[in-house]
């Protein structure tokens, strides 16, 4: 069963592991020292920061990270995005990394990715819908979100996580289902 759970301070030396890891730091970016870490993910963590870092547990173990939040609440994010698609500031974005190695390419992240959109709906009530944008070259996360039912719906030029990368991306999107359904 997957869940999550805000990501507290004791999570974060799990968390540079995960960063360090070549699966996850080929697309993170993120420096991975106590010191980092903290400084990256502590005022989610303390509830200074209007998003949401979520620890994700499989049958409790965790496994994995996933952000969310609204493009209203990091407008920067919504301003790059804007030569490309139109984004309704109550629109949410995700980012997810599955920590463990061995978890990779079993369908956990699509399972992930269903789960935090199914939760999206309720926990964000004025959401139409959740953008993401990813590296065109980020195939295995791309795949994920088709797989997880997001539909590409653009495509363009941003500033990639990774310096070593293009700046090709494609944007998805999950549209809030109707009322009912």
């Amino acid at each position: 069963m997957i869940s999550w759970r805000t990501l507290t301070e004791q999570d974060f030396p799990m968390l540079g592991r995960w960063l360090a890891e070549p699966h996850v730091a080929r697309w993170w970016q993120h420096e991975t020292s106590a010191t980092a870490v903290a400084r990256d993910f502590g005022a989610a963590a303390r509830g200074e920061e209007p998003s949401d870092d979520l620890l994700v547990l499989l049958d409790g173990r965790p496994v994995g990270l996933l952000q969310r939040s609204r493009y209203a609440d990091y407008p920067d994010h919504a301003a790059e995005l804007a030569p490309i698609i139109e984004v309704p500031a109550e629109a949410v974005c995700i980012d997810y990394l599955i920590g463990d190695p061995q978890l990779i390419g079993t369908g956990l992240g699509t399972r992930v990715i269903r789960s935090i959109v199914e939760a999206t709906w309720n926990d964000y009530p004025n959401a139409p819908s959740i953008v993401v944008p990813v590296s065109a070259a980020n195939r295995g996360s791309w795949r994920a979100l088709e797989k997880a039912g997001l539909r590409r719906v653009a495509e363009g030029e941003m500033t990639p996580d990774n310096p070593l990368d293009d700046r090709d991306h494609y944007v998805y999107e999950a549209v809030r289902p109707p009322a009912g359904s």
